[in-house]
């Protein structure tokens, strides 16, 4: 019973009809009772006391009086416009009602004589006590301790033309839940809720819409948000075992010549202990029968590249082939580059493969990947294509892996008769929380250290009205052999009056530094235009590269030992980080400069301080994830990623995040085949929730 009237049209619940349910259903998404029982309140307002009209004074908060409306008084206030006013009083003293907009409406509704309990923020007008456009509400349909907690709904600019604010949502709201008179189904098991002392569903819904107090909110928002976060991590967790069960993987017991002359001949520094522990993680998946999945996070400048090539060399001793796939050109270059370096003078034949090789050169790559001549490709999204067939694929390197679907991932699959091991690589590091959810079903390894010689950059925040000094600063970096860079934020390729900017702030820095050269870059360049200038600052013939965010990934210069980023305030935290990962990649000092207006809000305040406090990308993360939330964080939103997740916060409900983590972990151990009767109510409720629209694969 209770299902089917969650599944009712909410044009059919009075006060809606089918002009409403098309403003509900577009702006909010809301088609059905259950879509609006889980249309939460974003606030709320404490109700539960009444004051009387002698404690009010113009400075205090939102409040309610119960009282009388003694008369009505109407003012002109120009054509067609009038002001109602309505005297009020409770036996203590007499205010004002005022309404600007609707006050026929209000003299028509409201009776003189009717008691009533107004609720508003008091402010002083002409020496009494006024509020304006008061919630009114008969006194006798309020219990006589008031309402409690008022809840608050979101609502968009289109609703409140059409009249449905959020008072509105809170009524349709109270008349829908009592018209749901048996208990709503519950979706967690006894066993669950009693360990974790959890309300039923039934009352944690009726409660986090009309809330008696905070302590019984908080209860409700615990047990809601746990069944949102247990239900993702359950589906994460079954998928990640499924996966071990079905899938083998190549065993690859031999550490052969490849490997053991790479390490003593060609290393260029001594692993890191962070690298070893790393590498032996990398070596053990390979050689355990199962297939690897792992997620190597390391920040900017850690080595996942050398260990990544290390993996790829056992592969290759066993006799099979390696690829690694980059999100975009300019990065996979630089791996072909940075690989060919690192196995200089060693047998190995590497090929890139992107949009750029065409005809006879594409042709000589694909036959080779065939016969199995070619051990390492290099490549961007073209190495999934159909027309790419290896001999024997034995493992796949992916960089930047937020910026592949799973989709993508598994094409790769069914390159190989068995799927190959699967590292993938993140220089954004990523917070426990967000970690344990957006990639899930992988095993995760940090290289949490930098090589030796590698000195912290010192950042700094200079505002832009005293660029004096950081210019004499430049000068004296380039007289003494540096290079440095200079960004302008062109966060979006469409934004003019940003690109105006660049060329602006370029003409600008030529007039300032006459005696050096400059490059410039940026995304709407041709992409032979943009190499040619990349070319000119790499190879040292320019001193100063003034460009876009387009060198946030794939520049190595390690003789650039500054950059400046203007507008800093502009960037996201994970940003500016990668940013300023492009320096500090010699052994000389580096420096960070981030030029912002002095005035800043809290928000933005918090996040240049962080900045200039930290270097440690986990706590970057950290920070921005609580600043901006897992759907801004750079990465997710951008592949779609971002949670569909109603009123957890994967920011702020971490541990709820690890209790969930840990009870999904519990039952697939205990019933890996979903099968169990015991576990009924969750494998149904998992099947529901999977037809709903939820991006379950991308979660995973």
């Amino acid at each position: 019973m209770t299902t089917d009237i969650l599944s009712q049209d909410i044009q059919f619940l009075p006060g809606v009809g089918p002009s409403r349910k098309k403003i509900l259903s577009t702006e909010l998404g809301i088609a059905s009772f259950g879509d609006m029982l889980m249309y939460y309140p974003y606030k709320y307002v404490d109700r539960s006391r009444l004051y009387t009209v002698r404690e009010l004074t113009g400075d205090m908060p939102f409040v309610q009086i119960r009282g009388r409306i003694l008369s009505f008084e109407t003012f002109e206030m120009g054509p067609r416009k009038e002001r109602v006013v309505a005297h009020f009083t409770d036996g203590t003293g007499i205010m004002d009602l005022t309404w600007f907009n609707g006050g026929k409406y209000a003299k028509k509704t409201y009776k003189i004589g009717t008691e009533y309990i107004v609720f508003g923020r008091p402010a002083i007008f002409n020496g009494r006590i006024n509020v304006v456009h008061p919630d009114i509400d008969a006194a006798d349909t309020i219990e006589p301790q008031g309402m409690g907690l008022q809840p608050y709904y979101s609502t968009t600019e289109k609703m409140k033309k059409s009249g449905i604010t959020s008072r509105t949502l809170e009524k349709l709201t109270k008349s829908m839940l009592e018209r749901i008179n048996t208990p709503i189904k519950e979706t967690l098991p006894d066993f669950i809720t009693t360990k974790h002392h959890l309300m039923s569903r039934d009352e944690a819904l009726r409660t986090i819409h009309y809330p008696k107090n905070a302590h019984d909110l908080e209860r409700a928002r615990l047990r809601l948000k746990f069944e949102e976060l247990f239900y993702v991590q359950l589906n994460i967790v079954r998928y990640a075992s499924d996966h071990r069960r079905k899938y083998r993987g190549y065993v690859f017991a031999h550490i052969g010549k490849l490997f053991n002359g790479f390490y003593h001949n060609n290393l260029p520094f001594p692993l890191t202990e962070a690298q070893k522990r790393v590498v032996r993680e990398i070596r053990s998946d390979m050689n355990s029968g199962r297939q690897m999945n792992r997620l190597l996070q390391g920040d900017v400048g850690s080595g996942k590249t050398l260990v990544a090539l290390m993996a790829m060399l056992i592969a290759l001793d066993n006799g099979f082939q390696a690829c690694i796939m980059a999100p975009t050109e300019i990065l996979a270059e630089q791996h072909l580059a940075t690989i060919n370096e690192f196995i200089r003078g060693m047998n190995i034949r590497v090929e890139l493969l992107t949009g750029i090789v065409k005809g006879r050169r594409r042709q000589d790559v694909l036959d080779g990947l065939l016969s199995g001549d070619v051990q390492i490709l290099v490549g961007t999204h073209a190495v999934i294509e159909d027309t790419v067939k290896f001999a024997r694929l034995g493992i796949v390197v992916v960089d930047e892996q937020h910026r592949f679907g799973v989709a993508q991932r598994a094409r790769l699959w069914s390159k190989s008769e068995r799927p190959p091991h699967v590292l993938v690589m993140t220089a954004t590091p990523i917070p426990r929380t967000l970690a344990m959810t957006l990639y899930g079903d992988l095993d995760v390894s940090v290289i949490d250290e930098l090589p030796p010689g590698r000195k912290p950059i010192v950042t700094t925040n200079v505002t832009d009205n005293r660029t004096a000094s950081l210019y004499d600063g430049i000068r004296k970096q380039i007289n003494a052999g540096r290079q440095i860079y200079i960004v302008f934020p062109l966060i979006e390729e469409s934004e003019k009056s940003d690109l105006k900017n660049l060329e602006n702030g370029y003409e600008t820095l030529r007039q300032i530094f006459p005696e050096f050269r400059l490059s410039k870059v940026h995304g709407r360049m041709k992409p032979k235009e943009k190499e040619e200038e990349m070319r000119k600052f790499v190879a040292g013939e320019t001193q100063i590269l003034v460009a876009t965010t387009v060198i946030e990934v794939g520049v190595n210069v390690p003789n650039a030992s500054v950059m400046v980023i203007f507008d800093a305030q502009r960037f996201g935290l994970s940003q500016l980080h990668q940013l300023r990962g492009r320096v500090g990649r010699g052994a000389e000092q580096s420096f960070c400069i981030l030029v912002t207006s002095p005035k800043m809000s809290d928000d933005t305040r918090k996040r240049i301080d962080i900045m200039c406090d930290t270097c440690d990308g986990f706590r970057i993360a950290e920070a921005d994830l609580k600043l901006r939330g897992p759907g801004d964080l750079e990465g997710t939103q951008q592949s779609g990623m971002a949670f569909d997740l109603k009123i957890a916060d994967i920011a702020r409900d971490g541990q709820i995040v690890q209790m969930a983590r840990d009870e999904a972990q519990i039952i697939i151990e205990d019933d890996p085949e979903c099968a169990k009767a015991k576990y009924a109510t969750l494998w149904n409720r998992l099947k529901e929730l999977r037809k709903t629209d939820i991006n379950w694969a991308a979660i995973s």
